[in-house]
Order: structure tokens, then C-alpha cells, then sequence
């Protein structure tokens, strides 16, 4: 009779579905409502602040890229955080209690921004003081609950557990589909009815993914729970405990999140000390403590960090100047005859996202296997004809537009993951350097389609949305066969006393690429007069040397990777 492998074995009793523990799911829908919220107002982000606060181009990817910065440097210290003391459960509660704060606060619109006969900007300042603390909640929110959910995930699997890879496969399919759902509802809410439509819509999500996450406690099967409940309880000052000194804490933060957002580069010199305290400690940490196999090791680890860092200040431009160019420069719709143009159209896709918390409640609930599968497969289905009917019939904004992204990575990943196993049986698999310089070779050809696209001003005619569609397939192409890898990586190559500083700066190049993609795409950063009326000729100038200038950097830099891939091979000694 066939054995049973022995880690799959001991997971038989537990309460499954889909040949899965049922606390993946609740991880999935949590984090496809975080992730729903967190684009659907990125996607937003830098049209809001123009058309409505009056900002300025560079004005509002100055803000782009603090926000993004700071929200990719959160999590390093919210994971330390759950680990040490508060445990997952308490940690993304609070980051889920902090983001509904947030995405609601968003909504705030106050009035439009005027100006005056002597041509200076009047703006809410009210309404400005709420939009920068909801970037601070969300800030902080992110910072508590993302780091953590992919940790519950891991912890619901025993060591050895065949499945663990699958598992992760989907969860991480629930990150692509909130981002899409989320630019086909908040970014075309958000233009077509009002931004704070849009911005609602996304505090609404977090707090439907709020609810999926607690009414799933009993399913994450104690994995959540604090390390150390005593020491959460121990006293501190007074009544004063541990756990509520963090909670003080994350209160006390906000203000100075907030005071940073409008300070400018503040966030970017922090950064930029940040990156060379990290250099230092890293300098030290291989001369000083790594034997030869360990140092070469880490230098590998330098590579795919600065590869990411490369990697992703090309991806970022798709939130700042590819929706800016997309806005002005492109048509919106992909099939002109076939959407509705009267009266006021709304996403249908929004269905399934209302009854997916109940649903998936209700599946849960129930033994077996055929009506739990019946119930979400029929919400996927469903969820996948709306969302083809929305991208077909919806008059596309620019935001909305955003979706084209995250639909590309959901039809690609699965390529992908038959790719490469496919070309290692034949002896043709790319080694991690060199899939991470074909990554980056994507990511410069991606701005070709943008350079084609680009209007001629003297015919008066606005670009084809195609060519932006190109672009996003193109850039998607690059980040499957770059992130993942490279991520793996350096999970892989990190020595195990400092994994966790090493994934910190995995996120810490993240967080530095949001900012570099801001300075670059200030570039083509335009003064658009009151009436909103832009110079095309001028337009299409500074576009197209941006975009230009974008493809010699992603090119030369797959160019540099792919030379320094023999070397950092043999830094890896062995590790595929």
C-alpha cells in the first residue's frame, strides 16, 4: 500500500478544504481586501492631488514617493514587532483597525482647490491635514498587518508539508486579484463619481477583510496567538503594560508620519541614512563574522537587493508617470464600440466582492467538499464575467486603467510556473542572475510601446490605449520572472542568524526604488495652467525623453547583471 508522506499524514484530521488548511483561505480573502484598498488608492493617489488639491506634477510624485517609501519600510519593524511580542493576530487587528481608519479618512474630500486672480493656489487646508494623518494610518497599517499575514500562512503547514509551495501560489493569486478588482472599481469610481467614491470603496474593502480575518480566528488554528502572553502582560510604568506601550507607541508615530509627508525629501535622506547604516553593518558583518562561503553568500544577496531596487524604480513608474502620460496623452477605452455611453454605468464586479465575506463564511462553516467548492467557484466565476463585462463596457479612466497590471500577472503567473520546470527538464533553465537580467531587460522594453505611443501634437489626435496595454504586458513579463526569483534568493542564500535584516533589505530597496522612481519621473513632470489645458508639444517632449532614458536604464542594467552573472553563480556555490 502507498505510504503517506509523514507531514501530510499528521495534517489528515485537520479541518481542510480544497485539500487545503481552512485558514488559508481566511489569509487569501484578508489579504486580497488589504491589498483591494492599498492599490485602489494608489491608483488614485497622484490624479487626486492634481485635479482636485492642485498640486503639481512634481508636487504630487514627491508625495508618491514618501508615501511609498514609508509604506514599504514599515513592515520590517511591524514583523519584528508580531515575532517578539504581539503575535499575528493582535498585530494585524491593529493594522487592520489602523488601515479602515485610513481609507475612510481618504474619503475627506474637503472643496477643490482654486485659484486666485494673482495666480496662487488656494487649497483646504483642513481637508489636506486629513489626507496626510490618512497617510500616516495607512502607513502604520500596512506596517502591522502585511508582514504578518504571510507569516500565519507559513505556520498553518508542518515542516516538510509538500503543499507549503501551493499554499503560498494562492495566497499570493489574492494579491493580484484585490489589485485588479481595485482599479476597475475605486479608480473608476473615483473618477467618474467623485474621489471620495473611490477612496470609500477602499476603506469599505479593508474593513470586509477585516471581518473575513476575525470571524476566521478559530481556522489559523492558535498559529496567530502572541509568543509569549505573560510578557505582553508584564508592567511596564504604572498600569502601563507591554502590549499597550506598543499600541501608545503606534499612536505617538503618527504625528511624525504625518509631520514627514510634508517635509519634503525628509523621508528620502531618511532613507538614504538608513541605506548606508545598512551598508556599514553589512561590510562589517561579512569581513567580521561570514567564513569565505557564507561572505560570498551575502555579496550574492547585494545583487538581487540591487536588482530589485533597479527592478522596481522602472515597475513604480506605472502609479506616477504612466498614469499621468495615460491621463493626458492616450485614449482610455480597449473596444470603443462595445462601451456604454449613456446614463451611469457601474462595476458589476463589485458584486462578488460584496457577497465574497459571506460566502467564504458560509464555506467555511460547512463539512465536505462539493458545496463549499460549489459556493467558491461559483463566486470565482462570477467574479470573472463581471470582470471581463467591466474591462469590455466601463468607460476606462486613467486609474481604472491601472488593472491591465495585476491582470497580466494573474494569466501570466501560471505560465510561468509551467516555464520553468518545463525548460530545467530540457536542461535549459536560466539561472537566478541571469532570469533576474531578463527581468530587467523587460522592464527597460517596456517603455518602447510608450515611445510609440506618444502623439504626434500636430495631429491633434490622442495615442492608442494599446500601446500602453503592450507596456503593461511587457513590465508584468519582467517582474514574473524577476520578483519571485529573487525573493526565493535571498531567503535561500541569507546566513540564518540574519535572515530577517537581510529580507529587511529586500523591502528596504523597495521602499528606495519608490523614491527614485519619483525622482525620475519628475522628469516629465508638467505646469499645467488653471484650466487644465496642457502644451501637447511639450507634453510629448518630456514624455518621450523620460521614456526614453527609462529603456537605456532597464537595458544597461540587464546588461550589467547579465556580465556579473557568472560571477555571482559562483557566489552561490550551488544554490539554484
Amino acid at each position: 500500500m502507498a505510504s503517506t508522506h509523514p507531514a501530510l499524514a499528521a495534517t489528515l484530521d485537520r479541518d481542510e478544504l480544497f485539500g487545503h488548511p481552512k485558514g488559508l483561505y481566511v489569509c487569501f480573502f484578508t489579504e486580497m481586501w488589504e491589498r483591494f484598498s492599498f492599490y485602489g488608492m494608489k491608483a488614485l493617489l497622484a490624479l487626486y492631488l492634481i485635479k482636485h488639491h492642485g498640486f503639481t506634477d512634481a508636487e504630487s510624485l514627491s508625495v508618491l514617493g514618501a508615501y511609498g517609501g514609508l509604506v514599504y519600510a514599515t513592515p520590517v519593524l511591524g514583523g519584528i514587532l508580531a515575532d517578539r511580542y504581539l503575535g499575528m493576530r493582535k498585530a494585524v487587528l491593529l493594522g487592520g483597525v489602523l488601515l479602515c481608519l485610513g481609507h475612510l479618512g481618504m474619503a475627506v474630500e474637503g472643496h477643490a482647490a482654486t485659484v486666485g486672480p494673482d495666480g496662487v493656489v488656494h487649497r483646504d487646508l483642513f481637508a489636506l491635514s486629513v489626507f496626510y494623518l490618512s497617510l500616516a494610518l495607512i502607513i502604520s497599517g500596512v506596517g502591522f498587518l502585511k508582514p504578518n499575514i504571510s507569516t500565519v500562512v507559513g505556520k498553518l503547514y508542518a515542516d516538510g508539508d509538500p503543499r507549503l509551495d501551493s499554499g503560498f501560489t494562492l495566497f499570493y493569486a489574492g494579491i493580484n486579484v484585490g489589485a485588479l478588482f481595485s482599479a476597475l472599481i475605486c479608480g473608476y469610481l473615483g473618477e467618474r463619481y467623485g474621489w471620495s467614491y473611490g477612496f470609500g470603496a477602499a476603506g469599505i474593502g479593508m474593513l470586509a477583510g477585516l471581518a473575513v480575518f476575525l470571524t476566521g480566528q478559530k481556522y489559523l488554528q492558535g498559529h496567530a496567538e502572541p509568543p509569549d502572553p505573560a510578557a505582553l502582560r508584564r508592567r511596564l510604568f504604572g498600569p502601563l503594560t507591554v502590549e499597550w506601550a506598543i499600541y501608545l507607541c503606534a499612536a505617538l508615530a503618527l504625528p511624525a508620519l504625518w509631520a514627514l509627508m510634508q517635509l519634503g525629501n525628509a523621508v528620502l535622506w531618511l532613507q538614504v541614512a538608513t541605506m548606508v547604516a545598512w551598508l556599514g553593518w553589512l561590510a562589517w558583518y561579512v569581513t567580521a563574522r561570514c567564513t569565505r562561503v557564507q561572505r560570498q553568500h551575502m555579496l550574492a544577496c547585494v545583487f538581487f537587493v540591487a536588482v530589485c531596487l533597479l527592478f522596481f524604480t522602472l515597475y513604480e513608474q506605472t502609479y506616477g508617470s504612466w498614469v499621468l502620460f495615460n491621463d493626458r496623452m492616450l485614449t482610455k477605452d480597449l473596444f470603443p464600440a462595445l462601451v456604454i455611453r449613456e446614463g451611469h454605468p457601474v462595476p458589476w464586479s463589485t458584486l462578488p466582492l460584496v457577497l465574497s465575506p459571506f460566502l467564504v463564511a458560509l464555506a467555511l462553516r460547512l463539512r465536505g467538499g462539493r458545496l463549499p467548492g460549489l459556493l467558491l467557484g461559483g463566486l470565482t466565476l462570477m467574479g470573472v464575467v463581471f470582470i471581463v463585462r467591466d474591462c469590455i463596457v466601463l468607460p476606462q479612466t486613467a486609474s481604472s486603467l491601472t488593472y491591465l497590471g495585476p491582470l497580466f500577472i494573474v494569466l501570466l503567473a501560471p505560465i510561468a510556473a509551467w516555464l520553468w520546470p518545463f525548460l530545467e527538464r530540457h536542461g535549459l533553465n536560466p539561472s537566478k542572475p541571469a532570469k533576474s537580467a531578463i527581468g530587467l531587460a523587460f522592464a527597460g522594453l517596456a517603455f518602447i510601446p510608450l515611445l510609440m505611443g506618444n502623439p504626434d501634437p500636430a495631429s491633434g489626435a490622442l495615442g492608442s490605449v494599446w500601446w500602453i496595454a503592450l507596456a503593461y504586458l511587457l513590465i508584468e513579463m519582467g517582474e514574473v520572472a524577476l520578483a519571485p526569483i529573487g525573493l526565493s534568493a535571498v531567503t535561500e542564500l541569507s546566513v540564518p542568524q540574519v535572515a530577517g535584516l537581510m529580507m529587511g533589505a529586500w523591502w528596504l530597496g523597495t521602499s528606495f526604488s519608490e523614491q527614485l522612481a519619483s525622482i525620475l519621473g519628475k522628469l516629465a513632470a508638467l505646469d499645467v495652467p488653471a484650466d487644465g489645458q496642457i502644451d501637447m508639444a511639450v507634453a510629448a517632449a518630456k514624455y518621450g525623453s523620460l521614456f526614453q532614458q527609462m529603456v537605456w536604464l532597464g537595458l544597461g542594467a540587464a546588461v550589467v547583471a547579465l556580465v556579473v552573472t557568472p560571477v555571482v553563480k559562483r557566489w552561490m556555490l550551488g544554490v539554484r
